[in-house]
């Protein structure tokens, strides 16, 4: 339960980071709406794979979770003036 409830909260701050981002636009914006739209079609083939393959929910959702956790990683680095990424 303690995965599900976490994956819920973590999404949601990923879903922030990303709507402010597409509210930027440019191309950033748009090749992250075109990663977000890949990335969504290939986890959830590799759920559908490890289900067939007999993992428990719990385990589909850790998968999740670690994409999020890169995701919110990744939107969280701002960018300097040089244009090299800087963590916040």
């Amino acid at each position: 339960m303690w995965n599900w409830m976490m994956l819920g909260l973590e999404s949601n701050r990923v879903i922030g980071l990303r709507i402010a981002k597409l509210m930027r636009g440019g191309k950033a914006a748009q090749r992250e709406a075109q990663r977000m739209v890949s990335e969504k079609m290939l986890a959830a083939a590799k759920a559908g794979t490890s289900l067939m393959a007999g993992a428990s929910a719990d385990k589909i959702v850790e998968q999740y979770r670690r994409k999020v956790a890169a995701n919110a990683k990744r939107l969280s680095r701002t960018r300097t003036r040089g244009g090299k990424r800087k963590s916040r």
